[in-house]
């Protein structure tokens, strides 16, 4: 965040003050940390574009294997049509995944539809569709949690859609903070997540939108700024990607981790059973 974002977020700052005040502190803070992690003790597993190391990212196959390896929360990238629809790609063009070429804010869903997002990946996945955010939250009900990583969206509609499919208490949504505080103005109870950035900006981010939970990556992962998120007794989810390893892990537990967006969930999910500290154990094997 640059000086003049700072400026800018910080003439906001009273109104978002504000805002919190008309939100009741207790229980509300205390019930949107409580429902992302019920447990202090046991760790998020984020799984990184939904299962992406074997299956295309952003699909709903991805997205199954995310749930069939036990992760807590897939992480999907939503941007938007020329036409107003939401889908999920984490690039703004479509050249990586799908082979095509465009912008998808320049192009109709009809024009994104017709893509083939798996063919580049595997011919095994040829065919696969560029998921909508609808399609991804109706997989998600009743089995896991989706990280909102929202690239480029209307914050009404965002929520709109989240509320539609009764999902408005298992997702957890990071973006730029002007954007988190149009959706805490637009819906108080939803759990928004800013990047911690430093302890200067965390701490903005902390008196304007009171995050339940809060985002860091390698760069910020840092005693200083995990110390913000601690104060203010929200959650920590740090990426891993770069040490996405059991040392890696272990090490973002014992700087007080909550949870953990990885690239490799099954594994990650195995470790934490192993060691007591998953959400929730291993489906029964059913035997006698």
């Amino acid at each position: 965040m640059n000086k003049l974002t700072k400026v800018c977020f910080g003439c906001c700052l009273g109104a978002g003050v504000a805002l919190a005040q008309t939100v009741p502190a207790t229980p509300t803070h205390a019930a949107l940390a409580d429902s992302v992690q019920t447990t202090p003790e046991k760790i998020v597993v984020i799984s990184h574009r939904g299962e992406h190391l074997h299956h295309p990212e952003n699909t709903i196959p991805a997205f199954q294997a995310a749930i069939d390896a036990g992760a807590d929360y897939f992480e999907a990238d939503v941007r938007t049509t020329s036409d107003g629809k939401l889908v999920l790609m984490h690039d703004n063009k479509v050249d990586r995944t799908t082979g095509a070429t465009g912008l998808v804010k320049d192009m109709t869903f009809d024009q994104i539809r017709a893509l083939d997002a798996g063919a580049k990946f595997s011919p095994q996945f040829a065919g696969t569709k560029v998921p909508t955010f609808d399609e991804a939250l109706e997989l998600a009900h009743g089995k896991i949690g989706i990280y909102v990583d929202t690239k480029e969206a209307d914050p009404q509609l965002l929520v709109d859609t989240i509320v539609r499919h009764d999902m408005q208490d298992h997702v957890v949504i990071y973006g730029n903070p002007f954007f988190l505080y149009e959706v805490r103005k637009i819906r108080p109870d939803l759990k928004v997540m800013p990047e911690s950035e430093n302890v200067e900006v965390c701490r903005l981010l902390v008196r304007a939108l009171r995050p339940a939970v809060i985002a860091y990556s390698a760069g910020d992962f840092t005693e200083d700024v995990i110390g913000c998120a601690k104060q203010a007794n929200a959650k920590i989810y740090v990426d891993r990607m770069s040490t996405d390893n059991p040392a890696g892990w272990q090490q973002a537990i014992d700087m007080g981790a909550d949870g953990i967006q990885t690239d490799r969930p099954a594994e990650l999910v195995e470790y934490l059973r192993a060691h007591n500290i998953a959400t929730h154990p291993a489906a029964s094997s059913g035997g006698n």
